[in-house]
């Protein structure tokens, strides 16, 4: 089941960390803390892959960046959930006849399970330029409207290190969207706090008219995690 599926990403999350955590307890406290999760819960009830949903839900909700007939790149997309979200406010399957049909293009270093309405480039690694020739063929127009970014690092647990892998992630992915984001295009991209967050909100203000910091309520309060939104690409 697509739960399972994303149960087995936590799992292996959990994996990697089990063998320091055991003697603390904190394995203990931190599947307590995931199973009590009210987003947890409403994921599964709502057949979304991962609780990550409801920060794009949240997002779009209030900022409207995800509209019928709107091509979208999901970039680090596995399990899925942010392609769910995009394919339903999209259009992507044509579902409502009466708006334009979106599409939604899903990219990850894991396997990413079918979505009907997306199309997903597995094990496939966004900053090696074979990635992005293949996403610029699967796209209707080779450019896109929205590039949607919850990608993170492997974490190392040392929190500096953790952030500047991510900084450069997000770094990584303005310089593809002068390839493939189209002029008055969206980006929206996942980083943790740090001394490196103003550099990468400084590049974007560079590229795109609108830049704002946004802490969905779905993040954990414990969590460095924001996002920038940055609207309005200034690209030809």
């Amino acid at each position: 089941s697509l739960w399972g599926s994303c149960w087995h990403l936590v799992s292996k999350c959990l994996h990697t960390t089990v063998r320091f955590l055991k003697k603390t307890g904190t394995e203990h406290w931190w599947l307590q803390r995931h199973m009590k999760d009210p987003f947890v819960k409403a994921a599964k009830r709502q057949h979304y892959r991962c609780r990550s949903a409801f920060k794009l839900l949240e997002i779009d909700d209030k900022l409207h960046i995800l509209r019928p007939g709107l091509s979208v790149l999901d970039c680090g997309a596995a399990p899925g959930a942010w392609s769910q979200i995009a394919v339903e406010r999209v259009n992507a399957l044509g579902t409502d006849p009466a708006v334009p049909t979106g599409f939604v293009l899903g990219v990850d270093l894991l396997r990413i399970a079918p979505l009907e309405g997306a199309v997903f480039l597995s094990e496939a690694d966004i900053a090696d330029p074979n990635t992005l020739r293949m996403i610029q063929s699967l796209l209707p127009a080779e450019k896109v409207d929205v590039i949607l970014s919850d990608m993170a690092p492997n974490a190392t647990g040392i929190k500096e290190l953790d952030h500047q892998k991510l900084i450069n992630l997000c770094l990584g992915l303005l310089k593809i969207s002068q390839s493939i984001l189209k002029p008055k295009g969206t980006l929206l991209c996942k980083f943790w706090d740090g001394y490196e967050s103003r550099l990468l909100q400084n590049r974007l203000k560079e590229q795109f008219q609108d830049v704002r910091t946004i802490k969905p309520q779905a993040s954990r309060k414990d969590s460095a995690e924001s996002y920038y939104l940055a609207r309005l690409y200034k690209g030809k």
